[in-house]
């Protein structure tokens, strides 16, 4: 078998089917026949994944025991050798393989030995040669989403934006936590009615599943905007750019980054607007099974990862019972609701918080789901004559240290300002 080019590290790059098929022509004749086979039931993107996979493991085989010709004198000891080689290759622009790249390949590998053992084919080794803790422990970091104050600057941004289709998008994403690929495979006739309120058909997509969401008036109006000066009603998507052809991940990332830079935050991945949807749902109360569907997921699962950044669902629940608690350790007393004695009253005194009509006595050091939750809602409007009240909001959490407040307050004045000047 000729030398392969290679990488960085000296490892040869993956060599292709033809050359590999001179040097063990047996073992590519089965995989290529997997290939064809799992390629009337799975997407074309797994079928490449596994043709990748399968062409890593029938290389090591050529290249590290080329005796072995057939798939079927696979044993324990093959397996175990390939590990540490396909740990040592180099990826496509690092020095070594990532993680998940190693886990999808051995995965996809063991699902091959699991199939031609119960497909019977007569090149399954006697007993699979793998197992589910050949495959290597991958990290699981919580999704990633922007906060309601981050959230809310990058809608402001994306409104304040020249390009109409910044807009629309940051809207979209935002606002129903559609996948990329579902958003830019929008067909035209995507928003229905359905009794009294609109709903987006979102078309069959990487679950094989469509959905139906409902639509915020406001994301009708905009998306009629937007098709009445831009789309060219022939055209068979909901959503293209304005010169007609659709777009990519490329292009959604920069029309999100542009109103994020604009707004002032750093590099938004798509997804992240997704995440972002699914924790602003989740902190506001909506059920984990109403979520799912929203988001289309398959498995709950996945939606379970958004219960773990849940943290003021999560904090509201737990000082819900932190008397109790406390009560219990013989700590605080728990004090009636009607009781509004010294103590009380000295919360009122050192803690209180300045709100439109009263006071909030919440301690100091808790957290708040509710605190300022109007002034950070997208839906927020103020003018000048509320400037007063804005002013007295603004200079109450800089005496009570309460920087963030502070600054949100801060902001609302910039703007009301500017829009004055």
């Amino acid at each position: 078998m000729s030398g392969p080019p290679r990488g960085a590290n000296g490892m040869g790059t993956l060599p292709g089917w033809a050359e590999l098929e001179a040097a063990v022509p047996q073992i590519v004749t089965t995989m290529r026949r997997y290939l064809t086979q799992i390629g009337c039931v799975l997407r074309p993107g797994s079928v490449n994944g596994a043709d990748l996979a399968l062409r890593c493991f029938a290389a090591f085989l050529a290249e590290t025991v080329p005796e072995v010709t057939s798939t079927a004198q696979v044993t324990r000891r093959h397996i175990e050798d390939y590990k540490p080689w396909l740990a040592r290759r180099p990826g496509q622009n690092k020095p070594r393989l990532t993680t998940a790249t190693i886990a999808h390949r051995l995965g996809t590998l063991r699902m091959f030995f699991i199939r031609l053992d119960e497909w019977a084919w007569d090149e399954a080794p006697p007993r699979v040669p793998m197992f589910p803790g050949d495959l290597p422990r991958q990290d699981h970091p919580l999704p990633r989403a922007l906060d309601d104050a981050a959230a809310a600057r990058l809608l402001r941004a994306a409104r304040d934006d020249k390009r109409l289709l910044v807009r629309v998008t940051v809207e979209m994403l935002l606002r129903t936590g559609l996948r990329v690929s579902e958003y830019t495979s929008l067909r035209a006739d995507a928003v229905v009615q359905i009794g009294a309120g609109p709903w987006l058909h979102v078309p069959v997509g990487k679950l094989r599943e469509d959905r139906y969401l409902p639509l915020h008036p406001n994301l009708v109006a905009l998306i009629d905007q937007y098709r009445t000066a831009h789309v060219d009603p022939a055209n068979p998507l909901l959503l293209p750019r304005e010169n007609g052809k659709p777009a990519d991940r490329h292009a959604v990332t920069r029309y999100i980054n542009k109103a994020g830079a604009a707004a002032g935050l750093p590099h938004i991945h798509p997804h992240q607007l997704r995440h972002t949807l699914a924790t602003q749902a989740i902190n506001r109360g909506m059920s984990l099974e109403a979520i799912a569907a929203m988001l289309g997921h398959r498995s709950m699962d996945m939606t379970l990862r958004y219960a773990k950044i849940a943290s003021r669902t999560v904090a509201d629940e737990y000082f819900a019972v932190t008397d109790k608690v406390d009560a219990l350790y013989g700590q605080t007393p728990v004090l009636p609701a009607d009781a509004i004695g010294p103590e009380m009253a000295r919360l009122r005194r050192e803690h209180h918080r300045l709100l439109g009509n009263g006071y909030c006595i919440r301690p100091a050091e808790l957290d708040c789901a509710f605190e300022s939750i109007c002034e950070t809602c997208t839906f927020f409007q103020t003018s000048i004559e509320f400037r007063p009240a804005l002013q007295a909001q603004h200079d109450d959490a800089i005496t009570k240290h309460q920087d963030h407040r502070g600054q949100l307050f801060a902001s609302l004045l910039a703007r009301l300002d500017q829009d004055a000047s």
